[in-house]
């Protein structure tokens, strides 16, 4: 039913590609309500990158690109996990622009 999302499209929470316009606004629940929009289902391993793309925000006040999000979860995750691969299974197309919009946060920069 339009309108009764709270992160529908149309709604002034969210810019017209789907970021929350306030970071504060996002939980749990808008994150599940904007994956299941990009057809991504959660698993644990979809939110192990979501709270470190959220952790990374909080140290860097930016969220990260895909370079730097490869080295941040090698760094913070172990090497298996930090690889481009890796995260192109779990968010296909453009992780550090799913895993950020999923997160809550703006968009990175230099993401199309």
């Amino acid at each position: 039913m339009p309108g009764s999302d709270p992160v529908d499209i149309a709604s002034p929470a969210v810019d017209p590609e789907g970021f929350l316009r306030d970071l504060d606004a996002w939980n749990p629940e808008a994150a599940r309500i904007i994956a299941a929009r990009e057809n991504i289902p959660l698993t644990p391993a979809h939110w192990e990158i979501i709270e470190l793309v959220r952790r990374y925000y909080e140290r860097f006040d930016s969220s990260p690109s895909m370079r730097p999000l490869v080295k941040y979860c090698a760094l913070e995750l172990g090497r298996e996990k930090g690889s481009s691969l890796y995260l192109l299974r779990l968010f296909p197309g453009s992780p550090a622009k799913l895993a950020s919009k999923i997160a809550g946060l703006p968009k990175p920069p230099n993401c199309l």
